[in-house]
């Protein structure tokens, strides 16, 4: 089983997964990529490293039983998709407080609201493979705990409930 826990970054997706109780191995891959050298260069303007996708594809071939956790991770063969969504404002704060400069945050804080990193996981893998969670007003234990019950099979897929369109 591969199950990727993704979302617009300040969403919860490593605080959530550093807590999960599952026999599966968690790869943060936004680690993986930094330690094993998968990028192509940096965007200047956003301040991140540009990921080499199909490095990161081979990387992962032929690892299963895993999370694979990234804003990123819904472009990998999984599974199932875990994505998590919180309100845009609650984006704003979480990577303020992270150190994010403003115009990155409400970059993300944009993409959250239309649906950016849903649309591409429902594209990519189908709507029977995504398993929406709102994290705006729960702890991390309790994400972490929604979460093992997507891995457990113990949820049903949803896509499309969590709508943030409004703040726009």
């Amino acid at each position: 089983m591969r199950v990727a826990v993704t979302g617009t970054p300040g969403t919860g997706k490593t605080t959530a997964t550093d807590r999960l109780d599952t026999d599966l191995a968690v790869v943060h891959l936004n680690e993986v990529i930094k330690s094993e050298g998968f990028s192509t260069g940096v965007d200047e303007e956003r301040g991140s490293l540009v990921a080499d996708l199909e490095a990161v594809e081979a990387w992962l071939d032929g690892r299963e039983d895993v999370v694979v956790e990234s804003h990123l991770a819904h472009h990998f063969p999984v599974d199932r998709v875990v994505v998590l969504r919180a309100h845009p404002d609650e984006i704003v704060d979480r990577l303020r407080e992270r150190g994010d400069a403003d115009s990155k945050a409400y970059e993300n804080a944009e993409a959250e609201a239309l649906d950016v990193v849903l649309s591409e996981a429902v594209d990519r893998h189908g709507r029977d493979a995504v398993y929406e969670i709102d994290t705006t007003d729960r702890d991390p234990e309790d994400v972490a705990a929604a979460i093992a019950a997507v891995v457990a099979g113990e949820r049903e897929p949803s896509a499309g409930e969590v709508s943030f369109i409004d703040w726009l």
